[in-house]
């Protein structure tokens, strides 16, 4: 995967997924997962990562879910930008897949898609959950909550940014970083869970029960 959109290729002018592809890899062959969900998508590198490794196996179902306003954090970003390379490169990937995958974009707060997912039907329907959408800890704690009802029994659900804090004058803001939700969440539910062993910068989340 390039960083070109020449020839037809992606076009990505950021990275913050692919130090993650060793643990996802590993994870993908074992789990061999049909029906996905990430929150989060950006430029598309996750998405297109998904569909270009599971595609040669299978077809899947992929739920892409982005307001494509940005963060706090993508305040000097032109997020109108972002979407269309997110559309396009999501475009190309499903084009070259050998399986054809099933792409739902929901361009809407995540709250909301999966409330919505949850009353259409897809209470533990997903095999893969990866939460990298807003930042703040209130946030983060309602995309776990609502994703692990989304979440059949013995997929996994992926927090990213687990460490991740903004520099601020008087130091990180509790309210403003993933941890202290993710943290809540796994203690809430340590019996129905087992956490996966891999770098901190990501959490993984076996649903167990």
């Amino acid at each position: 995967m390039t960083d070109s959109s020449r020839g037809g290729e992606y076009e990505f002018t950021k990275d913050w997924f692919s130090a993650s592809t060793p643990v996802w890899q590993k994870l993908l062959e074992s789990l061999a997962p049909r029906r996905l969900l990430e929150v989060g998508s950006f430029e598309g590198r996750s998405a297109c990562y998904l569909i270009d490794i599971l595609s040669p196996r299978h077809a899947i179902e992929l739920h892409c879910v982005d307001t494509f306003a940005g963060g706090v954090e993508h305040s000097v970003l032109d997020m109108s930008a972002v979407e269309i390379r997110f559309r396009a490169n999501v475009r190309l990937a499903a084009e070259k897949a050998l399986h054809s995958p099933h792409v739902v974009i929901h361009k809407q707060a995540s709250d909301m898609a999966l409330a919505t997912l949850l009353a259409g039907g897809g209470r533990d329907s997903f095999d893969l959950i990866y939460i990298d959408g807003s930042h703040q800890a209130k946030d983060v704690l309602a995309d776990a909550v609502l994703g692990f009802r989304l979440l059949r029994r013995g997929g996994v659900m992926i927090f990213d940014d687990y460490l991740w804090s903004e520099k601020l004058p008087g130091g990180p803001d509790l309210l403003r970083m993933p941890k202290p939700a993710i943290d809540a969440f796994v203690n809430l539910n340590m019996r129905e869970i087992e956490v996966l062993r891999a770098p901190l910068y990501q959490l993984y989340i076996r649903k167990t029960a």
